[in-house]
């Protein structure tokens, strides 16, 4: 079930604030696997984008992310962060490996 988020996060420079995308309940075996034993998700939805840094010449670098984009994510990239009982991630755009397209 998607929520719309809402977020007063402003991330600088090259970062972005994503939300992983909640794994459904996994189940080996027939062992339900506890919350805590479960692996992080690697697709994230995007919520925030920096502005994008400086190179040597003084301009600022577009980011190639966007709002809203889905990303795949290493399982303990960026700093995890909770603000109103919402989990986010803050991460670097280079920590992202690929966009989801389609």
């Amino acid at each position: 079930m998607a929520t719309a988020v809402q977020t007063n996060l402003r991330p600088l420079y090259d970062r972005i604030v994503v939300r992983r995308k909640e794994a459904g309940e996994q189940i080996r075996g027939g062992i339900i696997i506890p919350d805590t034993a479960k692996e992080k998700p690697q697709q994230a939805e995007v919520i925030a984008v920096g502005e994008g840094k400086f190179n040597d010449q003084g301009n600022r670098m577009k980011l190639d992310v966007k709002k809203g984009d889905t990303v795949l994510i290493g399982k303990y990239s960026g700093t995890d962060i909770k603000i109103d009982d919402v989990e986010y991630t803050i991460l670097r755009e280079d920590e992202v490996l690929a966009i989801v397209e389609g």
